[in-house]
């Protein structure tokens, strides 16, 4: 037997029924902190030589940062 619901609601009716938080205020949050990024290097843009230094710095450190959840999610299972 195979049951099937159609419900039609919008994206925050959906997380209340599923009881799932409202992230909108962080969302602005985040949103807002990238746009005043963006515009304060928006001089990086133009020159795709600092762009890219810029870029792979971050990128290593997250990379380094990913690195070390793994090791200590490896350290938890031992």
């Amino acid at each position: 037997m195979k049951i099937t619901f159609d419900i039609e609601c919008t994206p925050a009716e959906a997380r209340t029924l599923l009881g799932l938080p409202d992230v909108q205020t962080v969302n602005d949050l985040i949103t807002e902190e990238l746009e005043r990024r963006t515009r304060e290097n928006i001089d990086t843009l133009a020159d795709p030589k600092i762009f890219w230094e810029r870029a792979m710095s971050a990128g290593t450190g997250s990379m380094e940062a990913f690195q070390a959840i793994l090791k200590s999610a490896a350290r938890a299972k031992e």
